[in-house]
């Protein structure tokens, strides 16, 4: 079995300083990475699908640093709009497919145990929205082509629109010519989001798009047109990825939060119940 959890959208400030002034994104991020230490069976990688920092501030990508080197397993970084394509290049050196040197977007493939995972950079210097560029789109179709692999492509802005009017609107803006590229490669399984702060499941170019939840506060569940931005401190949570040649791609959200339990269905020994000999 292959285990890759995906954690987003970690929102790190710089220390002692709250996100939006009141979400302590660093310590929900420092108790999603204690999470991910004790989930058993034990994780193959980990893969951050951005917005790992607040305002690509190079004391926030040291917390991060802090963080993610406890992970005993390869961590695979990507930006998101808070971040930037330089930014992680230079403060994140070191982790797979970040380079120390060089321009231009971040993209990289890697084998995790059976399964291939394509990052892909959608930042867009001084915007909120994403665009992965032609570059990108030509280098991935060369990838994808040479690869039968299953295959997640992880990107930080979903190509998908989910409903929320004020998330869209800053949404992927070369999502049809995104869709042209992954569409006829079927060994693409999954597409690995976050940017919402919300667990979404979408379609897109006939494939599975899983939008993960923020490990720090989420976006409000708003579907009327004209919602306005606004958060609140649901269960800060993150998915995990599993593959398996008999299930393929299954995917789990589970939480950051430790929670009572767990508990046995049937735990009282000698206490008969009706239809206990159906059970």
């Amino acid at each position: 079995m292959t285990l890759i959890a995906q954690i987003t959208d970690l929102h790190l400030r710089p220390r002692g300083l709250a996100c939006y002034r009141v979400s302590d994104t660093n310590m929900m991020a420092e108790r999603a990475v204690r999470s991910l230490l004790a989930f058993s069976p034990r994780l193959d990688a980990v893969i951050v699908t951005g917005d790992l920092t607040d305002r690509d501030d190079p004391r926030e990508y040291a917390v991060a640093r802090a963080l993610l080197e406890r992970l005993e397993v390869p961590v695979y970084l990507m930006p998101g709009n808070h971040d930037s394509s330089d930014g992680m290049r230079r403060e994140m050196a070191g982790y797979p497919g970040i380079s120390g040197s060089g321009d231009g977007k971040i993209h990289y493939a890697a084998m995790v145990n059976g399964v291939r995972v394509i990052a892909l950079d959608t930042h867009l210097p001084g915007r909120p929205h994403g665009q992965i560029g032609d570059a990108q789109l030509a280098w991935l179709d060369t990838t994808l082509s040479g690869n039968d692999a299953p295959t997640m492509i992880a990107l930080h802005h979903p190509p998908a629109l989910s409903g929320i009017a004020h998330m869209d609107a800053m949404g992927l803006l070369d999502a049809p010519a995104f869709a042209e590229v992954i569409k006829p490669h079927s060994q693409v399984q999954r597409l690995l989001c976050g940017h919402l702060h919300r667990p979404i499941i979408a379609e897109f170019a006939g494939k599975i798009m899983t939008l993960a939840p923020s490990t720090g506060h989420q976006v409000e569940l708003d579907l009327s047109p004209d919602g306005a931005a606004m958060f609140r401190f649901e269960p800060p949570s993150y998915f995990v990825h599993t593959h398996t040649e008999t299930t393929g791609l299954v995917t789990h959200m589970a939480y950051v939060e430790s929670f009572p339990g767990p508990y046995h269905f049937f735990a009282d020994e000698g206490v008969s119940w009706p239809g206990d000999e159906t059970r």
